[in-house]
């Protein structure tokens, strides 16, 4: 097993268990892009299947847009097929569906997604949705959040709905993305993967640039943030500590 493989692996099943993600008996839809990260997230999902010690059921599902064709979703279910992953594909008008006067934006794109996965998910009585979203996003949306809404927060890894019988889970939350990268080249899918035409100019990919600076690309630096999300210091948080009284 190469190098990159062991890693996502033993990333995957740590977070698996530490935030009990997968539970014996699941039904789990990825939500499969058609990018490296989701199915990366597929491949993983399918070779833990064999080797964590209970029974889950994985299948993966393509949301087509109507204004993105640069997915190959033939090579896509083909690949997949390959790690025993049943694929469906469902077509969404996402432009189609913007009102008067907006425009196309990454929230909206986003929304539009998602609630198209809890339908089918609910329709086909699966329990989680597995969402393809890694450390470097996890602590990009942190900073964000930080600096653009003026909040503390990020992305949960484990998100239970409180309407819906559905759970949302991030397994590659503790895998960065240079890993993710790294697998997808030695498997030989990268180059086949689907690239968001409105991602180029994000501002996702500005925030990713300045967490480089940041870091450094140090992968310890980022899972000490990462660890940070768990250990919150209530009392010295400016808003949130008690006043002090005389």
């Amino acid at each position: 097993m190469a190098a990159f493989e062991k890693i996502i692996l033993a990333q995957v099943a740590k977070a698996i268990q530490r935030y009990s993600l997968i539970e014996e008996g699941d039904r789990v839809l990825i939500a499969a892009s058609g990018g490296k990260d989701s199915t990366t997230l597929a491949w993983a999902l399918s070779a833990l299947s064999k080797t964590l010690g209970f029974q889950y059921t994985i299948s993966a599902i393509h949301i087509s847009s109507d204004f993105c064709a640069c997915c190959k979703k033939i090579a896509l279910r083909d690949l997949l097929a390959t790690w025993d992953v049943p694929f469906d594909d469902v077509p969404v008008r996402i432009i189609g569906r913007l009102k008067p006067g907006r425009t196309m934006n990454c929230y909206w794109c986003s929304s539009q997604r998602r609630m198209e996965l809890m339908k089918y998910a609910q329709e086909g009585n699966f329990n989680k949705i597995a969402l393809g979203h890694h450390l470097d996003d996890i602590l990009e949306t942190f900073f964000m959040n930080m600096t653009q809404k003026g909040e503390l927060s990020s992305m949960p890894v484990r998100l239970d709905y409180d309407k819906y019988p559905i759970t949302l889970i991030r397994p590659l939350a503790m895998v960065e993305e240079r890993q993710i990268i790294g697998f997808a080249e030695s498997a030989g899918f990268r180059a086949k993967a689907c690239t968001c035409p409105y991602g180029k100019n994000s501002k996702r990919r500005v925030m990713r640039e300045k967490l480089a600076q940041f870091t450094g690309g140090d992968l310890g630096v980022k899972h000490r943030i990462f660890e940070s999300l768990h250990n919150v210091n209530m009392e010295y948080l400016t808003g949130l500590k008690a006043p002090v009284t005389h």
